[in-house]
């Protein structure tokens, strides 16, 4: 085997693990960024507690001080 030949399959060889590890993280990258959740954010006024709630809720108890909190807009 003639040594042009061996470095273009050694080159081919790096350049495609390189393309296949790119492939597999942007497919993981897709996978995470579809499982964003959709909740709202609220911020308790009486103790400052920054929580989750679901998206259809309109106002949500505290999960620290139960005081009843409408969302956190940004």
């Amino acid at each position: 085997m003639s040594p042009e030949t061996l470095i273009t399959c050694w080159t081919l060889g790096l350049l495609s693990a390189v393309a296949a590890i790119a492939f597999r993280s942007e497919l993981r990258r897709r996978r995470v960024d579809r499982e964003v959740s959709e909740d709202r954010i609220f911020r308790c006024v009486n103790c400052n507690l920054v929580y989750t709630d679901d998206a259809g809720v309109d106002r949500s108890r505290c999960p620290a001080c139960g005081r009843t909190n409408v969302p956190f807009e940004f």
